[in-house]
């Protein structure tokens, strides 16, 4: 079984806080649970759902836009959570990010699915 790098709660918290804006509204929501939605993640990296680090980090980034965990810029912090998945488990990033913006603003609005995002990373990075 490959060993991926993954992210934990506190991460993810560290990389909101580094993308949110000064005027947004910082924190976590009071209705959501940031450690289920990692959890969700980590289930299917258990199970053997995930085959590679471009389905892991596209896992994390649907789960993270679609959980609505943050007060603010969780479509943010999910593409943020995605470059730091590819980049720890070794896969060099050659996309444009504003494509990839438009990417998450899909899966958070139901338009895209995780697959597809997985298959687009893996077509556009070396």
């Amino acid at each position: 079984m490959v060993q991926f790098v993954v992210i934990d709660v506190e991460n993810v918290i560290l990389i909101h806080d580094a993308v949110i804006g000064k005027k947004e509204l910082r924190g976590l929501a009071k209705d959501k649970s940031l450690e289920a939605t990692l959890e969700r993640v980590h289930n299917r990296l258990q199970f053997g759902f995930i085959s590679d680090a471009f389905d892991l980090a596209a896992c994390y980034a649907t789960f993270i836009a679609k959980g609505h965990c943050f007060n603010d810029a969780n479509k943010r912090t999910s593409a943020a959570v995605l470059f730091f998945i590819l980049t720890e488990n070794g896969i060099e990033i050659n996309f444009p990010t504003l494509e990839l913006g438009d990417w998450i603003i899909a899966i958070a609005s139901d338009m895209k699915t995780e697959v597809e995002l997985a298959g687009w990373l893996r077509s556009h990075t070396s």
